[in-house]
């Protein structure tokens, strides 16, 4: 009986091999088609391995930046030239002010190479016109309307 040369991915010393493995492969390969099923299903195993074990969804989508931004050392003013924003805008959104629009994730997610829905889940803003009330049901308390009448 033949042995499997891959297996499906049961530990992370395995996945780290794996990696390698693919990477060596795409490296050597970059202009033949030699070792097509091999890339594929390496690729398939690693996709696999990571879709269980993923911990993105844990990280909102501004934590996730400010670590891809450590991770890749750039800063805010990086940012306004890949997203081809004002710099306002990326203050805004770094510090939980404005919200990603659709076409800044689809940047986000172009450059770092990361799935859109990424970047493409709920998290609280922080809103600077209510930041000096302390308890958040004073902001929802109905106002009274006083009825003025005019004596004919």
């Amino acid at each position: 009986m033949k042995t499997l040369k891959y297996t499906v991915i049961k530990s992370e010393p395995q996945y780290n091999t794996y990696c390698k493995a693919l990477e060596d492969l795409l490296e050597r390969n970059e202009n033949s088609k030699d070792s097509g099923d091999e890339i594929e299903l390496l690729t398939l195993l690693i996709e696999k391995w990571d879709a269980e074990h993923s911990t993105l969804n844990e990280v909102n989508p501004i934590e996730l930046l400010h670590s891809l931004m450590n991770d890749h050392n750039l800063k805010a003013k990086d940012l306004v030239t890949i997203l081809g924003v004002s710099k306002g805008l990326v203050s805004d959104i770094l510090n939980y002010k404005k919200g990603l629009s659709k076409e800044i994730i689809r940047i986000l997610s172009s450059y770092f190479k990361v799935s859109q829905e990424a970047f493409n889940r709920p998290y609280k803003l922080i809103n600077p016109a209510n930041s000096h009330l302390r308890n958040a049901s004073v902001m929802s308390t109905p106002k009274k309307v006083e009825l003025a009448y005019q004596k004919t």
